[in-house]
């Protein structure tokens, strides 16, 4: 396995896991719609990898465009990324979500079958948990309704290619749930730069200290954690980066066709918490309030990740601080503006 297709490879987790693949030796072919990421992140790519990485700006629904870039190269395997993410906007806008989310899958899927490449990794969730009654999570738990549509399509999405591997024994799979990615490359030349209002903690909290927002509004602060606010599992991108190498690797070398694993650190950290240790590297006081839940919102969630360690051979490696510290150096290099 060596040409790797990439859908939303030059995204905040794509360009990360772009540049482990090619220190890992794969060859990696880039197809991004730049929908929530942008065409100067190939360059600082490129600068990484001391080569040119292959790219092409095109749309994961358009199956015509899949299908030449499939002639083109011969794809052995492919890491899908490609969708919309925001778990507030798709609460505001259920369809665009389901249609993306979803339809863009089953056209690569497609695409796949048709030129017989029978590997994937798959960008899941731990949103497909839902609020777990029992912590942390195992790959085991019940998979219960989502409590947002995003969530919602991460778990049709599993379903879809569990299917697939029931209709075809040649068809293997990874499905990787993330926990909440953060931090940026150690270099600060790619890192988490959404366009528009962020949706994520950490780069509003990073946007926030660098003039970029006014404030930062935490939302809730009333649930039963320990501090008030919502508990996450916060995993540095370079870490959940290097789990899709050890993806692909499982899929080269295992006879099983369906692999599922929890990519987290194991520790859950209050969004008080995570506050502090960016005050802590940044040296600096956060202007934040406290605001209402949020809808969608999942309480509190953290993984055991014992499985990936024993069976990918991965462990995350970084700290949150040093995920805050990268995430802030990133963000230093962007320049202080004002821009609310």
């Amino acid at each position: 396995m060596r040409k790797i297709l990439v859908t939303g490879g030059s995204g905040y987790i794509g360009s990360h896991t772009v540049v482990e693949l090619v220190n890992a030796g794969f060859e990696p072919i880039i197809i991004d719609n730049y929908s929530n990421s942008s065409p100067e992140v190939l360059q600082n790519i490129e600068k990484l990898c001391h080569r040119k990485i292959t790219h092409y700006k095109e749309d994961c629904n358009n199956e015509e465009k899949l299908r030449k870039i499939f002639l083109d190269h011969q794809i052995s395997g492919v890491i899908h990324f490609a969708a919309y993410k925001a778990v507030g906007e798709s609460v505001e806008n259920p369809l665009k979500y389901y249609e993306n989310n979803i339809g863009s899958l089953i056209s690569v899927l497609k695409v796949m079958a048709e030129f017989s490449v029978n590997s994937i990794v798959f960008s899941s969730s731990c949103t497909v948990y839902g609020q777990p009654e029992n912590l942390p999570v195992s790959e085991e738990s019940e998979i219960i309704k989502a409590n947002s549509p995003y969530g919602y399509t991460k778990q049709v999405c599993e379903q879809i290619l569990i299917d697939l591997i029931q209709s075809n024994p040649k068809f293997k799979v990874v499905l990787l749930r993330y926990f909440n990615p953060i931090g940026a490359h150690p270099s600060s030349l790619i890192g988490e730069l959404p366009i528009g209002i962020p949706n994520n903690l950490v780069p509003f909290i990073t946007q926030t200290g660098a003039g970029w927002r006014k404030e930062l509004t935490v939302f809730g602060a009333d649930y039963n954690t320990i501090d008030g606010t919502c508990v996450r599992d916060y995993i540095h991108v370079v870490d959940l980066a290097n789990a899709h190498v050890k993806a692909l690797e499982w899929l080269q070398n295992k006879d099983e066709n369906l692999g599922v694993f929890n990519i987290g650190t194991g520790n859950g950290v209050s969004v008080l918490q995570a506050i502090k240790a960016f005050e802590k590297v940044s040296n600096s006081s956060l202007n934040y309030v406290k605001g209402k839940r949020r809808a969608g919102d999942v309480e509190q969630i953290w993984a055991s990740n014992t499985k990936a360690e024993k069976e990918l051979n991965w462990k995350a490696k970084y700290t949150l601080e040093e995920a805050m510290e990268h995430a802030w150096k990133w963000q230093l290099s962007l320049g202080r503006k004002t821009e609310n």
